[in-house]
């Protein structure tokens, strides 16, 4: 998934939290927030004369504006994984919370269907798209 399909998806679901999201889809809309940020900043500054000690007014309003997509991609990112999106609640923990999540968000998420959906990647099964190899059949690294 590349970056205008990640934002157009995440804003086509705006506030539906069920499904799964992949990490790259995740990950292009984090990218997509902290550069419209940087640029809403900027043209806060300009045109406002904001500092970065109070955030201006198209900053406030497009925060306001990404709150719950927000939210609901990363409880999609976490049934990706086949976690529930009650763990968002971790970010209530002061910076433990935030790199739990963080470890989560990076992680792989499950092949194959689980309990929110199929896999967004579109992989059958949990060993889709490789050789299987049962552990009596792999042979000694020596040879």
């Amino acid at each position: 998934m590349g970056f205008q399909d990640a934002v157009r998806s995440v804003f086509s679901k705006y506030v539906t939290i069920s499904g799964r999201a992949s990490r790259s889809e995740y990950w292009w809309w984090v990218l997509f927030v902290v550069l419209a940020q940087i640029v809403l900043g900027i043209v806060d500054s300009v045109l406002f004369g904001a500092s970065a000690e109070s955030p201006g007014l198209l900053g406030g309003l497009f925060a306001l504006a990404i709150f719950l997509p927000s939210i609901c991609v990363a409880g999609r990112r976490l049934h990706d994984r086949d976690m529930s999106a009650w763990w968002l609640l971790l970010y209530l923990i002061p910076v433990i919370g935030f790199l739990v999540l963080l470890y989560f968000y990076v992680t792989k998420g499950t092949e194959g269907p689980n309990r929110f959906g199929p896999d967004p990647l579109g992989i059958s099964g949990p060993h889709s798209g490789g050789e299987t190899y049962a552990a009596s059949s792999i042979p000694p690294s020596g040879r």
